[in-house]
């Protein structure tokens, strides 16, 4: 077990209440790990953000991006998960990607279950807004002219 996943990658649970999933990571992002980790039988509904890499930003072609994160990122991730859990009584999960990203590659995956779609949705937009507010993760974007711009400084 690591991070509370067991080996089906479900969140533990530990004194009654689930943890949650919240990860920064270099590797490659799977939807489907963090997907499995609020899924349960009792919710009939699970919603998967992926924030994917794309090719523009303000009229300018993206080439690439590269994120870093504070060394607390982390903490500050698993904070909001454990918040937005704690406010809406669903599993939720989200895992970022840092380092160097290409146009394609997850950057962000979240996800939160629940018995319904519409909570689903409402808490997993939340989610996704708190963590690109709080958690400190800075975008360095690459233009095909070869200029770069950090945003989110």
């Amino acid at each position: 077990m690591s991070d509370g996943i067991d080996t089906t990658g479900r969140i533990a649970e530990s004194g009654g209440s689930s943890e949650v999933l919240a990860r920064i990571s270099a590797e490659p992002l799977d939807p489907a790990v963090v997907d499995v980790a609020v899924a349960g039988p009792r919710h009939g509904a699970v919603v998967v953000f992926t924030g994917v890499v794309r090719n523009h930003d303000g009229g300018q072609a993206v080439t690439a991006l590269e994120y870093q994160a504070h060394p607390d990122a982390e903490a500050f991730m698993r904070r909001c998960c454990e918040e937005v859990a704690g406010r809406s009584g669903l599993p939720v999960a989200a895992v970022h990607r840092v380092g160097h990203l290409t146009i394609g590659d997850l950057a962000l995956v979240a996800a939160v279950a629940a018995p319904h779609r519409a909570e689903a949705f409402a808490t997993c937009a939340e989610l996704v807004e708190r963590i690109k507010q709080e958690v400190p993760i800075w975008k360095r974007q690459h233009f095909t002219h070869g200029v770069t711009e950090w945003v989110g400084l």
